[in-house]
């Protein structure tokens, strides 16, 4: 929580005399902490499909299991945690999210720089993964995901990375945030709530 949604909190429990702002999170089936994460989910689907348009996916995983691919990697978790309730491999999630143009610094660490493997690819006659593997002094399935990451980067660069920002924009920073600011207008608390709507979004 940011120092503003933090301070917009405070003023909110103590003109409301709560001590929690997230009893609507705890209503259970049919809330609209339902509602909201059902809302999220649509928009990233969305974001999906309209990829899926433009794009040919490596990925087998469906709509709904990439909608999980995002939501995962948005939530810090590691491709191996992604990959356990949708009964599937680390790497088919890493294909995944290149397919879905979400890469991580450790998509770009690879023991060669990934404009080395540019050019290398550009100069051989074959470009094939073992071939550049003998070039670059690597093992082919190092190259061949730092492939992936760098068609990956290549296409974000070509979108100027509009998709990232739209999966950023479906997806709220925090559920805390939307209640507080909600709350906020309710109470006559428009001018607090403003404050904070540049630094989080909705």
């Amino acid at each position: 929580m940011d120092e503003k949604t933090e301070e917009l909190r405070d003023i909110f429990v103590e003109v409301t005399d709560e001590e929690t702002v997230t009893e609507r999170q705890e209503e259970g089936p049919g809330s609209l902490a339902d509602a909201d994460e059902a809302a999220v989910a649509d928009r990233i689907a969305a974001v999906v499909a309209t990829m899926r348009e433009r794009y040919d996916f490596a990925t087998d995983l469906d709509d709904d299991a990439l909608v999980t691919v995002v939501r995962g990697f948005y939530d810090g978790a590691d491709d191996a945690a992604i990959a356990e309730p949708l009964d599937e491999t680390s790497d088919e999630v890493f294909r995944a999210r290149m397919d879905l143009h979400l890469l991580d610094d450790e998509d770009t660490a690879f023991p060669f720089a990934l404009s080395d493997l540019r050019d290398a690819r550009a100069d051989a006659d074959d470009p094939d993964t073992a071939a550049l593997a003998d070039t670059l002094d690597a093992d082919p399935e190092t190259v061949e995901r730092a492939l992936a990451a760098a068609s990956a980067q290549e296409a974000i660069r070509r979108v100027s990375g509009r998709f990232q920002s739209q999966f950023e924009d479906a997806i709220p920073d925090a559920a805390l945030s939307i209640q507080l600011t909600e709350a906020a207008q309710e109470s006559g608390l428009e001018e607090a709530a403003e404050d904070i709507e540049t630094d989080t979004k909705f």
